[in-house]
């Protein structure tokens, strides 16, 4: 059979070559799944052709339902690339060049009459081009913290319609959280091994989630004040943990001035360009005359190409880490935001420190804002819905995971892939325990995949005591801080899966390749594989059975098993066929 030409598919600059540092690129290939047997990739640089040229054999990252895909390793010998592929299958070898298909004739293509070279180019390695998120956030362990449900520190803040802690929470009532109460149990998350917190907005705002900000210069009265929140940071700083923040820069609150400037004056108001408004007079009913958030009345969307606004936010983004060294920003409802007002958001905050993470929101494919001018991460939602299927609800077996997460890894960078924000639950979310039907050991298994993945993961408070809760407002009780009521056992767990991933840099760092030839219906195999600097390779398997009957498979002899979950895994023979529980899991490491 021909090879399939159709299904053959690479774009250089884009997440099919990209600069991995100032000395590497990576270079990807897709192509029909099953259809080749070998692709070769022949590289060097154009005005030194063929005598730099090299070939590197292309690594078969893993497949989906419908294509394979593969990587290789390129180190241009001057900083520029051009590059050709050598597909081999059965009946067929085609050299796959910028210009399309030719038979293999030799051992390189040969220029044309003209001097030309029909080949594939990554035009130089720029290092301001280069997608390179903060170090840090590679090892860090996130903790989300919705601040007003969390623990109340200081009661004389709490709103005149506070609560009693615990009562069922509601789309509009107060328990009394506050920033204090995060200080008091610092001592609570650093023995956790948490490493980052995540605050949703701590801005002043009218409402409980704060996500309508009225003042973007004022912390919430009931939450504190500016220096609560640098005795925060400070505080979490001597414990080694970091500090991210919530901007709302796609929306305002109602009680905004700026808008509240516009209700009383209509058209001629200053801040009439500060909003998208459709007509005058402002109308309310059934839906805004004005563009907002999900057509809520109270979120207006703001106009970020207004220059004034853009420069009232970009403001804001830096006096944050100027004034309380806040360690970054999730930026809510990224996607609605115009990209030029990121790129400069970015360029903004990076001039005060490099080293802040800047986290969108955004639940879909986000190749758009990730090339490295705009965001360093995302929340990782790909991941979490195929979690769910795989782990809640059973909608997909394991082997599907491995198919649609093989597909998630090809979209970006593999700097970006080290970074992508995992979560199973959050404030907009039912808790993972709720999705998993109360099953306290498929929770397990879904912190097991969480911690074991590559990304940076993030932990929903309470999630790690046995909280539960179904969609928004029930997924944002308060915190229940009575131990008799907690799932100790649970905690003791969550906590020793981050030590594990703290002691294991190919859990932080380490590619992740799926073992999809040992990956059946239930039994999910994968690899995570971190460079030594010896030239060796660091390798942990992770295995998980979410069935109820045991699952075999075959691993190394040398294979050290480091971590089970359940009843784990036994040995069953010396050549290195193991035995898996059934709702069990396992991480193995295998010798250099």
């Amino acid at each position: 059979m021909p090879i399939s030409r159709a299904a053959v598919h690479h774009r250089p600059k884009s997440n099919y070559a990209y600069a991995y540092d100032e000395s590497t690129v990576h270079v990807r290939l897709r192509t029909e799944r099953g259809d080749l047997e070998d692709v070769t990739l022949l590289y060097g640089d154009k005005y030194d052709w063929p005598d730099s040229a090299k070939r590197v054999s292309m690594e078969r990252l893993g497949h989906d339902e419908t294509f394979d895909y593969w990587q290789a390793t390129a180190i241009p010998p001057y900083r520029r690339l051009c590059y050709v592929f050598e597909l081999e299958a059965e009946d067929e070898s085609l050299w796959f060049t910028e210009w399309g298909f030719e038979p293999v004739t030799g051992s390189v293509p040969e220029r044309e009459e003209n001097g030309t070279l029909h080949f594939f180019e990554y035009p130089f390695v720029n290092p301001a081009d280069i997608n390179d998120p903060p170090e840090w956030a590679n090892d860090a362990v996130f903790y989300q913290i919705f601040p007003e449900r969390f623990a109340n520190g200081n009661p004389d803040l709490d709103p005149e319609d506070v609560e009693d802690w615990g009562d069922q929470p509601k789309r509009n009532n107060f328990f009394g959280g506050d920033i204090q109460g995060i200080i008091d149990n610092l001592e609570y998350i650093d023995d956790l091994g948490v490493t980052a917190l995540y605050l949703t907005p701590v801005f002043e705002s009218t409402s409980n989630h704060k996500y309508n900000t009225t003042d973007y210069h004022t912390i919430d009265p009931h939450f504190g004040d500016e220096e609560t929140l640098k005795a925060l940071v400070d505080a979490a700083h001597e414990r080694d943990i970091r500090v991210m923040l919530d901007a709302v820069f796609n929306h305002c609150g109602r009680q905004f001035e700026p808008f509240q400037d516009v209700l009383e004056h209509g058209e001629d108001s200053e801040y009439a360009d500060w909003f998208h408004i459709r007509e005058f007079p402002i109308e309310f009913e059934p839906k805004p005359s004005y563009d907002a958030f999900a057509f809520e009345p109270y979120m207006p969307k703001l106009n970020t190409e207004n220059p004034e606004v853009k420069s009232y936010l970009l403001e804001v983004a830096t006096h944050w880490i100027e004034v309380a060294d806040i360690d970054g920003w999730r930026l809510d409802v990224a996607n609605e935001v115009d990209h030029q007002f990121w790129r400069e958001m970015r360029q903004a905050v990076k001039a005060i420190k490099p080293e802040a993470y800047i986290l969108g929101e955004i639940w879909h494919d986000s190749s758009a804002w990730l090339r490295g001018d705009q965001f360093d991460s995302v929340m990782n939602y790909p991941f979490s819905y195929t979690a769910y299927d795989f782990l809640a609800t059973d909608d997909i077996d394991a082997s599907t995971f491995a198919e649609k997460n093989t597909q998630f890894q090809v979209r970006y960078p593999e700097q970006v892939n080290e970074v992508l924000f995992n979560l199973l639950s959050s404030h907009d979310t039912p808790r993972m325990l709720h999705r998993c039907d109360g099953d306290e050991q498929r929770l397990r298994l879904a912190f097991f995949l969480q911690l074991t993945s590559p990304g940076t993961p993030c932990i929903y408070y309470g999630d790690e005591i046995g909280m539960t809760g179904g969609h928004d407002p029930d997924c944002r009780r308060t915190m229940i801080w009575d131990e008799t009521k907690q799932n100790r056992d649970l905690r003791a767990f969550v906590s020793q899966l981050i030590q594990l991933r703290h002691d294991h840099r190919a859990l932080r760092r380490g590619r992740c390749r799926f073992v999809q030839e040992e990956c059946t219906a239930d039994l999910l195999v994968y690899r995570r594989l971190f460079e030594l600097d010896n030239g060796n390779t660091r390798t942990l398997t992770v295995a998980i059975n979410r069935g109820e009957q045991p699952s075999s498979l075959t691993l190394e002899a040398d294979a050290d098993r480091l971590f089970t979950v359940g009843d784990g895994a036994e040995r069953s023979d010396a050549d290195g066929t193991w035995v898996l529980a059934g709702s069990a899991g396992a991480v193995w490491q295998h010798a250099e």
